[in-house]
């Protein structure tokens, strides 16, 4: 199986570009996540309803034209998950999950911490109740979990074109990358692109601005995190960063499952 995250910045921005169904396309994930989708449930383009040979769920935030998650899947999930059970995040639509026969995986938009200090203490309150809810679920259902999405930070100096010019820049705080330290070493999650790609400058996600894309002057903040039950079903971890259509780029992993 093919498991692939995507924030795709406005999906109907995406869709109207072709480049949504040129990549569901020639891609054929057997389970696409997609962040950032910018839209209300009454406003979902009709071909992005169930298209053909996917089942199609949302979640939307409550505040109009702001993130929202939404996953497509060959499969029908067992069960869809939607909340942690936390009003203030649960407000925004950031998280959506599925149960499969052999694991459980997320697809979430993690929040972003640039805009102040309350923000930043959001986004690593978030962090914490997420990953103790993803706790939570394995000690009820036994089974491997795979968390992908924009998780809006980069981890090490090797995640990004410019570490140091970044370093007091929110998404490279040492505080966020402590958090990616702890769902590493105290979760016991693993960075499944680092399982087989150690190479720097592969990246996710590129400014629009001064032509970043195009000089690869990146950082990789979406990733698809693994627990321990979880590795072994991995035979590949990958960056697409030919896709266009959104500032960001899919990333995935292929599941033996």
């Amino acid at each position: 199986m093919k498991l692939i995250s995507w924030n795709v910045n406005g999906i109907r921005a995406c869709h109207n570009k072709g480049a949504f169904f040129d990549f569901l396309n020639k891609e054929t994930p057997d389970i696409l996540f997609l962040q950032e989708t910018k839209l209300q449930l009454e406003q979902v383009p009709t071909d992005l309803e169930n298209p053909l040979g996917y089942f199609s769920d949302w979640n939307c935030a409550e505040k109009k034209g702001y993130s929202g998650v939404a996953i497509f899947t060959k499969e029908k999930p067992l069960q869809i998950f939607k909340e942690i059970g936390i009003k203030e995040f649960d407000s925004e639509g950031r998280v959506i999950g599925a149960e499969y026969n052999d694991f459980i995986t997320f697809g979430i938009y993690f929040p972003n911490g640039q805009m102040s200090d309350e923000r930043l203490n959001y986004k690593l309150n978030f962090y914490q109740a997420f990953f103790d809810y993803c706790q939570d679920l394995q000690n009820h259902y036994k089974k491997p979990l795979f968390i992908s999405g924009d998780y809006n930070t980069a981890h090490k100096e090797i995640d990004l074109a410019r570490p140091k010019e970044n370093e007091n820049v929110s998404g490279f705080l040492p505080i966020e990358r402590e958090w990616m330290d702890k769902l590493i070493n105290d979760y016991k999650y693993s960075d499944t692109f680092r399982l087989f790609n150690t190479q720097a400058d592969e990246y996710s996600w590129w400014t629009y601005r001064a032509r970043a894309r195009e000089r690869n002057v990146g950082w990789r903040i979406d990733y698809v995190l693994a627990s321990q039950e979880g590795v072994p079903l991995i035979n590949d971890a990958f960056i697409c960063q030919h896709i266009k259509g959104s500032d960001h780029c899919p990333v995935g992993i292929s599941v033996n499952a």
